[in-house]
Order: structure tokens, then C-alpha cells, then sequence
């Protein structure tokens, strides 16, 4: 198939002649790959190295919601993320974060109400607001929340496990997406109720597996993929929604219902009607694949012009200062005994189990049930550091930290001695922000300059010091992507228990709980 670009639209398709030619005979072309819902700090990558690297995978538009950085700086952090997204070859069309703070209970660095997104609504690259996530607001009428859903035609949802008449009200509310399903009966549940599905393949939160039965010829439109968090390492060893397509061939999905759901489908679901398609008048982004089963992306072009790595160059810092006052052995001592809310992690999922375990406090860490010490440090008010309890992470010594702690992003660290934990926080705060491994002396770290989210770095620098910090941990004896992990152990609005700078929280209580069930 032949087809004409001009002035970075396809002009038509058939027999044209142009002053510059390409002869990519041999090779399949594709429209430019979107991913649907992507947080670009949790990539721990600045914005521009972020793009270098997908680009390169094929994929000229990303859905991005700051709300990582702006629950750290506010709206100057939303303005960060808009003004170094300009500066790349890379769509990055923001949805407006709609929780920040994710619940009223939650104190981050900033309370971003509805006449603080207002002035972003028409914005260049502004489309809707993203993953309203205060679930309880939505069904109890909140004010503010409902005045920010106002703002917008399109919005997106964020309802692990919601279901029946509650998920009746969130959807009539005006959500009209998720990508938190983690069983196929919840997908389904929510597709038929008028939903569209975001099959998100990140990090951690792997569930492309269990939930592409849901598509089909009748469902494909109203499913895209998501990558959500996908940190440096994974992008570059296993790629982008090049990733998701692969995977999805291989799991048997027929590669035009894959190649739709990375394409059109997630450009009609944000009304980005100018793209998704190799067709007249649509943009011309596209890239160039060797096979479309293997699609191994050779390369991508943006508005008809081939992308050409630019190189590094060092992005700007948002200031966000860590304020926290690092902890003693005193601070996080936990006394008592008896049944203990234990945070279970699951593994490939973000969201945790609550295990009632027989606990004396004097007998943490208890390595034969891989039971240890959670610890959550304020990094905004110095108000202290609240402890809790995790299975999971495998540690047999030492301790893991870091200022990437969804959604306030205070510093939150598990370890197996509390001298390392209370290192390990210490570094976090001497590095203005960062990723951790402690063992005695022995640390190893990924500074991440730019408000505790991102690094300054070049993404190949990235993913190197990403490789010395997990192989650190693979010696302490964690579990695979122990830092994706330990990010989401504060998440409160993703069921069942977590920990907080205050303490243990319950989520489907939506209440800090003791560690000790009375």
C-alpha cells in the first residue's frame, strides 16, 4: 500500500509521487502506537528521556496523568510536566489529576480543588480529567469532586473491585473508563455496563494475561492498553505497547484486534479523531515493523517526518525539598502481641491482602513467615513516621527506601534491621529524593533529583544504576521489582491494608486501623 504525506497529514492513499520518497517494501507499516494511561514519573525518567525512549517502540501519543508529581509541587508541577512535554516529538496529552490529595486523609504537598484545574481547561494538549480514584467522594455527591468532573467531557475511572449498584452510581456520575480490572469477571462486568476497559501491563500491575479473554471483533473497540507504571529498565528490555501487542499475539489475540486496541480504539476513546488510522486527513504517525507477529519496531515517524534521536540533554528540576526528619529506632519500635493486620503482597497486581497473623513485636523481622517491618516517613510537615507490617518482599538482611510512594509520595522503606531502615531513609533524605539498598555500609541508589520522582539522568544512565540498585536487592534476598512494590505500600485507595506516615490504614474501612486488631 502507497500513501502521501504532506504538511504532516496523509493526504490519500494509492499510486502518488512525492518530492521525497521512502521504499519500506519488505516491512509493514502502522499507525502510531497510544498508550491509553501512563504516569511519565514512574518511569523514573524525566519527560524528555521518557519520549527518547518510546519513540523508539513505536509510540507517538501517550495519555499521561501527572498527578505523581502534582501531589508532590501542585499545579507548577502539572505546568513542569506540559512545558517539558513541549519540548518533544512525543503527543503527550494530559488528563488533569483529579485527587490530589487521593483521599481527604491523605497530606501531600498539595490540594489541588476545582478552580485549580479550571484555569488548565483548554490548555494545548489539556484533554479531560483523569482517574477519579476517591470513589467514596463520587457516590457520596463530594462538591469539589463533582465540580472538577464539571470541567470535563472526558474522564477517566479508577474502581478496583467495584461492582452492582455502587459501580450503577460511578458510571452514571460520568466515569467512563477503568484500567485497574484485575479478574476477567470484573472487566466484563464493567465493559457491559457501558465502560471502556484499559488493559494495563506495567511493572507490577501485569493483568494483560487474565483479562485479554475480554476482547473480541464486538469488544475490541471499547478495549486500549495501558502501561500505567513501567519503570526505565522494563521499557527498554521489554518495550512499550510494542510489549502489549506482543504478548497479546502470543497469547492467541489476532494481531488487527491488537493492533486496533493500541491504535484507533484508544484514539476514539479520548476523541483524538485526528489519529490511530493511516487514512486521509489523520496525522501522519506511524511506524515501520519487520513482522507484525514478532513487531520488532525498525522505525517511527511523527507527522510524516522519521524520528531521529536527539540525544540527552539535561532536563529542568522542579524544586520540591524533603523536609522529612529522619527517624530513630526509638520512632519506629512496635510493641504488643497478638492477631496483626500484615500487609500481603500479591505478586503481579498492586493490590495487597489483608493476613491476620499471630505477631509478638519482639520477634520482628520474622524471617521464617517473611514477615518485616513497613515504615512511612512524612517528607512534607517532619511530622513523623508511621510502621506497619509487610509479607512479601523476602529480605533476609538490610533494608530497601525511596521517595516514589503513591500517591503523596512521603518516603516509605521495608527492611529486616532497623539500624538499615533508618539509613536507608536517612540516604532518601540526603539525596534530596531517591531509590535505596542498605545492607551495613554497603549502599547502592538512584538519585531522583527531580522532585523525588524522576531522575536528571540519561535513561541509558537510568536503567543502568536501576540494574546495580535491584541486583543490590537480589542479594538481600527481595522479591522481583521490589521498588514498584514498596512504591504502592502507602496507595490508599487500592484495597485491602497499607501503611501511611500515620500508621496502618484499611481501605475498605477507609480509616486508619492499629496494627493490632483489638
Amino acid at each position: 500500500m502507497d500513501f502521501a504525506v504532506k504538511d504532516g497529514l496523509i493526504v490519500g492513499v494509492g499510486d502518488y509521487q512525492g518530492k521525497r520518497e521512502y521504499d519500506l517494501a519488505g516491512t509493514y507499516v502502522v499507525p502510531g502506537l497510544i498508550d491509553g494511561h501512563v504516569h511519565i514519573e514512574s518511569s523514573l525518567l524525566a519527560p524528555a528521556e521518557y519520549a527518547r525512549l518510546v519513540l523508539a517502540h513505536g509510540t507517538t501519543t501517550v495519555i499521561a496523568d501527572p498527578h505523581e508529581i502534582a501531589n508532590v509541587c501542585g499545579a507548577p508541577g502539572i505546568e513542569y510536566m506540559l512545558a517539558e512535554g513541549a519540548r518533544t516529538p512525543l503527543d503527550i496529552r494530559v488528563m488533569l489529576p483529579s485527587c490530589v490529595p487521593a483521599t481527604p486523609l491523605d497530606a501531600g504537598g498539595a490540594l489541588l480543588a476545582a478552580g485549580d484545574l479550571a484555569r488548565f481547561r483548554g490548555r494545548e494538549g489539556v484533554i479531560g480529567l483523569a482517574e477519579v480514584m476517591n470513589v467514596p467522594g463520587v457516590l457520596a455527591g463530594d462538591g469539589d469532586l463533582r465540580a472538577k468532573m464539571d470541567l470535563f467531557a472526558v474522564i477517566d475511572g479508577h474502581a478496583p473491585f467495584l461492582s452492582g449498584k455502587d459501580l450503577n452510581a460511578y458510571i452514571y456520575a460520568g466515569v467512563q473508563s477503568d484500567h485497574e480490572c484485575t479478574t476477567l469477571g470484573e472487566a466484563r462486568e464493567k465493559l457491559l455496563r457501558g465502560m471502556y476497559v484499559m488493559i494495563r501491563e506495567g511493572s507490577t500491575e501485569r493483568n494483560l494475561r487474565d483479562l485479554l479473554p475480554l476482547v473480541d471483533a464486538c469488544t475490541a473497540a471499547r478495549c486500549c492498553f495501558a502501561t500505567d507504571d513501567r519503570h526505565a529498565d522494563m521499557l527498554a528490555s521489554e518495550g512499550h505497547i510494542d510489549d502489549c501487542i506482543r504478548k497479546s499475539v502470543a497469547c492467541g489475540l489476532e494481531v488487527e484486534l491488537a493492533l486496533r486496541m493500541a491504535t484507533l480504539s484508544a484514539a476514539e476513546r479520548f476523541g483524538l479523531h485526528d489519529r490511530g488510522a493511516l487514512a486521509p486527513g489523520r496525522l501522519a504517525d506511524f511506524c515501520i515493523v519487520d513482522d507484525p507477529d514478532r513487531f520488532r519496531v525498525l522505525r517511527t515517524f511523527k507527522r510524516g517526518v522519521e524520528v531521529v534521536d536527539a540525544g540527552y540533554r539535561l532536563p529542568a528540576c522542579p524544586a520540591a525539598p524533603l523536609r522529612a526528619r529522619v527517624p530513630n529506632a526509638r520512632d519506629i519500635r512496635i510493641t504488643g502481641r497478638g492477631e496483626a493486620r500484615v500487609i500481603g503482597i500479591v505478586p503481579g497486581q498492586i493490590v495487597t491482602r489483608d493476613l491476620r497473623c499471630t505477631v509478638d513485636a519482639a520477634e520482628i523481622p520474622d524471617l521464617d513467615r517473611d514477615i518485616l517491618k513497613a515504615v512511612v516517613t512524612d517528607r512534607y510537615r517532619a511530622s513523623g513516621s508511621g510502621v506497619g507490617l509487610v509479607r512479601g518482599f523476602g529480605l533476609q538482611e538490610g533494608a530497601i527506601a525511596g521517595s516514589v510512594s503513591h500517591d503523596s509520595h512521603n518516603i516509605v522503606a521495608v527492611g529486616v534491621d532497623d539500624a538499615d531502615i533508618v539509613r536507608a531513609v536517612g540516604e532518601v533524605v540526603r539525596l534530596g529524593g531517591g531509590l535505596v539498598a542498605v545492607s551495613g555500609d554497603d549502599v547502592t541508589a538512584l538519585p531522583l533529583e527531580c522532585a523525588g520522582l524522576m531522575s536528571a539522568l540519561p535513561y541509558k544512565e537510568v536503567v543502568q544504576r536501576l540494574g546495580a540498585l535491584l541486583e543490590h536487592a537480589r542479594r538481600l534476598g527481595a522479591v522481583e521489582n521490589p521498588f514498584m512494590y514498596l512504591s504502592f505500600l502507602a496507595l490508599t485507595v487500592i484495597p485491602e491494608v497499607r501503611v501511611t506516615e500515620r500508621g496502618v490504614f484499611d481501605v475498605r474501612a477507609f480509616a486508619d486501623v492499629p496494627l493490632f486488631c483489638e
